[in-house]
């Protein structure tokens, strides 16, 4: 079966995402999209998943739970799990892994903490967006530790993308899929799928407006569960 993805949102809670990115709003954006199933990969942080799941469940989206990593190097790497449980542990780990940095909402944006039905539960008070100690050949064995998969984020773009900051993807570091931005040309795209990866074009929205809609984005799968999205981008 064909499923429509966007495996890279960014909630209210990351301090670049806009405060509109609260869970209804962003799985009732997806299910009039047309998008089967959607991850939410706030930086560093996996503390609005559950809200975010709750909400997909009455819209009847499918959430994964995740969050964007920022490694040692500063590549962004996202990481998947099988359930908010699973992404709320991984995020204590690499909660004591990062920089703690006070945030200034007045700079970086407020890091909002959100229920399911778009209520502010709490806001967090460090920032979000720094490194961790978590190296880039440890991220895919991190997110295994919790029955996750990991890949490189916009790997074509110069910020924080694994090629700009490293030069290629070694084989040892354990990805099996890349992800690159809406702008790649399919050259790019290709030069990829020759290499063996799944290609994913995921939005890395911080706005509603950025959202995919169903498209020519889509996974090929026997059924649509978070665990055989993660089988698909474990294995190359």
């Amino acid at each position: 079966m064909k499923v429509y993805y966007d495996l890279h949102i960014h909630t209210a809670l990351s301090p670049c995402g806009d405060d509109d990115m609260t869970p209804c709003n962003i799985v009732g954006l997806a299910a009039l999209c047309g998008l089967d199933v959607i991850a939410v990969t706030d930086h560093n942080s996996a503390a609005n998943c559950a809200a975010v799941e709750k909400a997909g469940l009455k819209a009847g989206v499918t959430v994964l739970s995740g969050m964007e990593l920022e490694t040692a190097e500063e590549v962004h790497v996202v990481m998947l799990f099988p359930s908010a449980a699973a992404a709320e542990e991984c995020g204590k780990e690499v909660g004591k892994r990062r920089l703690l940095v006070p945030n200034n909402p007045e700079i970086y944006g407020r890091q909002l903490v959100m229920t399911h039905e778009d209520r502010i539960a709490g806001e967090e008070k460090n920032l979000l967006v720094t490194a961790t100690d978590v190296g880039v050949y440890e991220a895919v064995k991190l997110a295994r530790k919790y029955g996750g998969a990991a890949f490189p984020a916009h790997i074509d773009r110069p910020s924080h993308g694994i090629l700009q900051m490293l030069g290629d993807i070694a084989d040892d570091m354990g990805f099996a899929a890349v992800e690159i931005s809406p702008a790649a040309c399919d050259e790019f795209t290709d030069c990829w799928i020759k290499r063996g990866y799944t290609v994913l074009r995921n939005s890395d929205a911080h706005y509603l407006e950025n959202m995919n809609q169903r498209s020519v984005n889509f996974l090929e799968l026997d059924s649509l569960t978070p665990e055989n999205v993660i089988d698909k981008l474990g294995r190359r």
